[in-house]
């Protein structure tokens, strides 16, 4: 499985969209892996997980041809992980693509009500198709597994973290949330992961609660390696990093090395 990450930043953006504090001027100062947009993931080229509105630039900057994209995951309905206005661009006139067949997504109630408000006046059958996803119910998605779990972030809606399976690789990709439901590591203590992916958005503070920081993903680290659900052999990164933390890419990296853990930054590509 092969995954790049195409942003790794929170909503705001690292620089922040409209912030003059130290640590935005710092990242502006050293640029390079300190600059963040908002968080996505490519997954084997056809998978995306979560489409924030930098999705268009994540196109230019990494030369992605989006029109073989196939499957776009949503964890839910924020708008630094959903932008539904862009799917309109997939209607003909605005795209010419070799395979017609659908785009398909899959998300929660709420996201599927974005997508009806955005585009619903617009007849997008055939070209971009919503599928509902329910937590605990596996999904066969083209060649992948997917089994959506509760996360613990926003109240409003059913928010999700994903088990996905491709070619017997599993990986948990484990934001946003805070500290998993314990309805959810009912299910994870199940699986055998090659990978996680965790939500750092405070970086080294410790909250656990509808995001996490360092403290909270080492504790899911340890729990994880307990009931052997993963080995010295898995691969921990954390990504989903606010400007608030206040610390540079190298200051982050060297504190997660410390701890087992690889700090993603936007371009980075890893196999599990």
């Amino acid at each position: 499985m092969k995954i790049k990450f195409l942003g790794t930043g929170a909503a705001e953006g690292w620089p922040a969209i409209f912030c003059g504090c130290d640590a935005c001027k710092r990242a502006e100062k050293f640029g390079g892996k300190n600059i963040r947009t908002r968080t996505s993931c490519l997954i084997d080229d056809i998978y995306m997980i979560d489409f924030p509105p930098d999705t268009y630039m994540h196109k230019l900057i990494y030369n992605i041809d989006l029109s073989k994209l196939k499957y776009v995951i949503i964890t839910h309905s924020h708008s630094d992980h959903f932008y539904a206005y862009d799917f309109e661009m997939r209607l003909e006139g605005f795209a010419y693509i070799e395979d017609d067949s659908p785009l398909n997504l899959y998300g929660n109630e709420k996201t599927k009500e974005l997508f009806d408000y955005a585009l619903g006046h617009l007849d997008m059958e055939g070209v971009v198709d919503y599928n509902i996803v329910k937590a605990f119910s596996p999904l066969k998605i083209g060649d992948a597994l997917v089994t959506p779990l509760p996360a613990d972030h926003s109240k409003g809606e059913d928010c999700f973290i994903y088990v996905i399976q491709i070619d017997g690789s599993t990986l948990l990709y484990g934001h946003d949330s805070g500290y998993f439901p314990e309805e959810s590591w009912e299910s994870l203590v199940q699986y055998e992961f090659d990978g996680v992916i965790l939500d750092c958005t405070f970086g080294t503070e410790d909250l656990r609660s509808g995001h996490m920081g360092l403290p909270a993903n080492i504790d899911i680290k340890n729990r994880l390696l307990k009931s052997n659900a993963a080995s010295i052999d898995t691969k921990f990164i954390i990504t989903h990093f606010s400007h608030n933390i206040g610390l540079m890419h190298h200051e982050i990296e060297e504190i997660a090395k410390a701890h087992g853990f690889i700090a993603a930054y936007d371009g980075f590509e890893i196999e599990i």
